[in-house]
């Protein structure tokens, strides 16, 4: 399967579209949780988003934004279930971290909740490992955080 991406920003119509559905799936995933989690993953004024296209359709998107002066965090990750095992994910995930050591950052960071085993599977296949929960997630008992130091190019 061919994918295409495209850099924008958080008000690119295909990303906000793509967000809903995510944040329709998490609202099922973290049921009574659901509300904590959602304060954190607003949308306004993200300037570092990628959307992956099949054909015309726009099938994943995730953005980075920074964290601390070395550190990207990576959010709002996000695959249409018919696409899912097909590389879309990885490919974005690649083009966030691209993207991030341009712009001379050193890692990556990322949360993910317990209950979801197919995204934490695809955080490690993609080189990051387990960290201490960080900032907001800290004591959070469903959140995992994930880190990893980009290529040196």
């Amino acid at each position: 399967m061919t994918f295409s991406v495209k850099r924008t920003t958080s008000s690119n119509p295909d990303f906000v579209a793509l967000v809903k559905l995510l944040d329709a799936e998490l609202a099922k995933i973290d049921g009574e949780e659901h509300g904590f989690y959602a304060q954190y993953n607003k949308i306004d004024n993200i300037n570092h988003v990628v959307v992956v296209y099949h054909n015309d359709t726009p099938i994943a998107c995730g953005a980075i934004k920074a964290y601390t002066a070395d550190t990207m965090e990576v959010k709002r990750m996000f695959t249409r279930p018919n696409y899912r095992g097909k590389g879309a994910a990885s490919l974005l995930l690649q083009q966030l971290e691209e993207w991030a050591h341009e712009m001379q950052f050193l890692k990556c960071v990322l949360e993910t909740g317990k209950r979801q085993p197919d995204a934490i599977a695809l955080y490690q296949k993609n080189g990051y490992h387990l960290i201490p929960n960080y900032g907001q997630y800290e004591g959070i008992h469903n959140s995992v955080c994930f880190e990893k130091i980009l290529a040196k190019q």
